[in-house]
């Protein structure tokens, strides 16, 4: 493991607590948006599953889409600071 990775690890764990907040704040707009009760949650038992499918996919897409932003700019950071990327400079050819 390269020191880069090493050094990074405590920054990627920290943008990823940070990404998870913000996440969850859009989403609970969003969702209110779309309907006046809170979304439903897996462990309720009496739940609409439309409304759950569509609850978790919309979560699940700012959830990824939010942590690959702040994950991303992290690296931007640290390369601007360190000089080193913390990670692959491009994906592998098929």
């Amino acid at each position: 493991m390269s020191v880069e990775k090493v050094i990074f690890t405590p920054v990627s764990v920290i943008s990823g607590l940070l990404a998870g907040l913000i996440a969850t704040q859009i989403f609970e707009r969003l969702w209110s948006l779309i309907d006046d009760q809170e979304p439903p949650d897996p462990k309720h038992r009496d739940i609409d599953w439309a409304k759950l499918a569509a609850a978790m996919l919309l979560q699940g897409a700012i959830f990824r889409l939010v942590r690959a932003a702040v994950d991303h700019g992290a690296r931007r950071g640290f390369q601007r600071w360190t000089g080193a990327w913390p990670g692959e400079k491009r994906p592998e050819s098929a």
